[in-house]
């Protein structure tokens, strides 16, 4: 993953470091010039010097300058003194000026000075490698703070560039805290040149998804609201048409399935619209599991008898009442409970069992629902929960339904924070639906139990 504030502190110290060490060159090479031009001054002051010593003395010939200085006086040539250090043969040729010599194993910046009064020639040689020390030293020292001052430069470029990204940042903060159902546009507070335009993108993808999405829910809702009404008066007629026909027919039952069929899907639609993330209440209020779950297997089982199904209610914690109290919709999870026991009570045969059951896992709240029917297959259990998606077993042709059910189940647990796994129930055959809540959804002990009314 590709770093801003990585790309740009490494940017900046590399072209920092870059700087220092053309720097760095640049001080070598001018501080070599001025160590030639300083050297050269003093060869020829010595040269000067040279110049006037008495060339019959004895104690001149064995003179000793230093290992890097050399010196020699030559007269018709005729070497008439020299420095114990310097060759035989000529440092310089018999023309004034500066030059270079080999000798002694070092390399020497030779200086040839005529010396007219006493018609003489005075030549001085001292080593090279003296000013490359000297240049050394100077570049060392003026290079080296830099050079240790580059860790420092690089944290400060480091907290200056956070800094600088800080408020991309706290966007990226905002975004992520964002609820779900919250499309209002972002208020950064003060006014960032660069980031204005990200700003204001991202408001007005924002206002255009939220218009999409109420037109989707409008349409929705609209649909499901305006179509309640002809269905029941539909329903109604049907059931008066029922004494002029034969209402054993195979047309007759057709048409009241079809009916059915198309009331349970209106239904569902107003359920997922109650339970959309606009509708649904952040906060929550309190719900009590064990009691909700009394009232919707008490309000199903005149279903269930029909079939002859036996349901059972359990609970392992039932003398806790407080610890199977979350924070919820109350309206949202009623529609999961009740969906998830009429896919049980449809998938399961005459004479069958359904369980409901209430647990506590590693401080979860566990909310179950188990049956003995024909069972989910281990590759289809993702997939039952995808929008309109029934199954393409031969039962599926019989059992009626819209495919909107557990996708409504998975959606209101989603709202909630929970999870829904599928697997096998304890009954050795048939299908369970697990759903675990969160600890962080359980209400602390002792608070009042509220409900919210189905309007």
């Amino acid at each position: 993953m590709k770093s801003i504030r990585l790309f740009l502190a490494t940017s900046i110290v590399s072209l920092l470091t870059l700087f220092n060490f053309v720097a760095a060159v640049q001080g070598y090479q001018s501080s070599m010039r001025e160590a030639d031009a300083l050297f050269d001054n003093q060869m020829l002051d010595l040269a000067l010097l040279v110049s006037n010593l008495d060339v019959s003395d004895e104690r001149l010939r064995s003179m000793q300058l230093g290992e890097d200085l050399a010196f020699q006086i030559w007269q018709n040539d005729k070497l008439l003194a020299a420095s114990a250090n310097a060759p035989v043969q000529a440092l310089h040729q018999f023309s004034e000026g500066y030059d270079y010599a080999n000798f002694n194993s070092y390399r020497w910046r030779t200086l040839a000075k005529y010396d007219r009064s006493h018609e003489k020639w005075v030549f001085i040689a001292e080593r090279t490698d003296l000013r490359f020390v000297l240049a050394e030293n100077v570049v060392l020292q003026s290079v080296a703070p830099l050079l240790l001052g580059i860790p420092l430069v690089g944290i400060l470029v480091w907290f200056f560039v956070s800094k600088g990204l800080a408020p991309l940042q706290k966007l990226s903060f905002a975004l992520k805290s964002k609820p779900a159902n919250d499309l209002l546009p972002i208020d950064f507070g003060d006014s960032i040149l660069e980031l204005d335009q990200v700003i204001a993108s991202i408001n007005g993808f924002v206002a255009r998804l939220e218009s999409a999405m109420n037109r989707e829910k409008s349409f929705s809702a609209d649909a499901a609201h305006e179509l309640r009404t002809p269905i029941s008066a539909l329903k109604i007629q049907l059931h008066n048409f029922a004494g002029t026909v034969d209402a054993k027919g195979d047309a007759y039952n057709e048409l009241q399935q079809g009916i059915d069929r198309m009331q349970h899907l209106i239904e569902q639609l107003l359920a997922l619209y109650r339970s959309s993330p606009d509708q649904f209440d952040a906060k929550g209020k309190s719900v009590n599991l064990l009691d909700l779950a009394q009232d919707v297997v008490a309000r199903l089982y005149p279903e269930f008898e029909k079939k002859d199904q036996q349901i059972s209610l359990e609970s392992e914690v039932e003398r806790e009442k407080e610890a199977l109290t979350i924070h919820g919709e109350f309206f949202a999870l009623e529609t999961l409970l009740t969906n998830l026991l009429v896919n049980a009570s449809r998938y399961t045969p005459n004479g069958g069992q359904i369980l409901v059951a209430l647990s506590r896992k590693h401080d979860n709240v566990i909310l179950s629902v188990e049956d003995d029917g024909v069972g989910i297959a281990p590759d289809d259990r993702e997939r039952i929960f995808d929008r309109f998606t029934r199954l393409s077993g031969n039962q599926e042709v019989t059992v009626p339904g819209c495919g909107l059910g557990l996708a409504i189940v998975r959606h209101v647990a989603d709202l909630h924070g929970a999870s829904v796994k599928v697997s096998s129930s304890r009954f050795g055959h048939g299908t369970a639906f697990i759903v675990e809540f969160p600890s962080e959804k359980i209400v602390n002990h002792g608070m009042r139990d509220e409900r919210v009314d189905d309007a």
